[in-house]
């Protein structure tokens, strides 16, 4: 099982405010901040964000990504709207979507460092 995530970003107090508002509809919130590193989470720091002055923008070939649980779809949908409200580019409209075991809901963006970040839900079979 995966504990956190981190990503890095060439501005953090960017990086910050474009995360406040990204994860606040996945009931996120800023818990922890170092010298060079926030931590943002539910009840513990899970996903973090590490400054790296002078990182050039992943590529959009990169391949990597981090995915987020989300409690819903309309949390899904808003996690897309905030981010490409706050700069962040699409990367895949929210939608259903088929996996290797289930299908389920989600979206992805690129942030302002080009990372790729998924918000995803599981919903209920009917």
């Amino acid at each position: 099982m995966i504990d956190h995530a981190s990503i890095p970003v060439a501005d953090l107090e960017a990086g910050k405010r474009f995360y406040l508002r990204v994860l606040s509809p996945l009931g996120m919130t800023l818990l922890v901040e170092r010298a060079g590193t926030v931590g943002f989470g539910k009840a513990y720091p899970e996903f973090w964000l590490n400054a790296r002055p002078g990182l050039a923008p992943a590529t959009e070939t990169s391949g990597h990504h981090v995915a987020l649980r989300a409690r819903s779809r309309e949390a899904v949908s808003a996690f897309h709207k905030e981010a490409l409200a706050a700069g962040g580019r699409d990367a895949g409209e929210p939608g259903d979507r088929k996996a290797a075991m289930t299908t389920y809901f989600g979206a992805f963006i690129f942030d302002l460092d080009g990372n790729k970040v998924e918000a995803l839900t599981f919903p209920p079979k009917a």
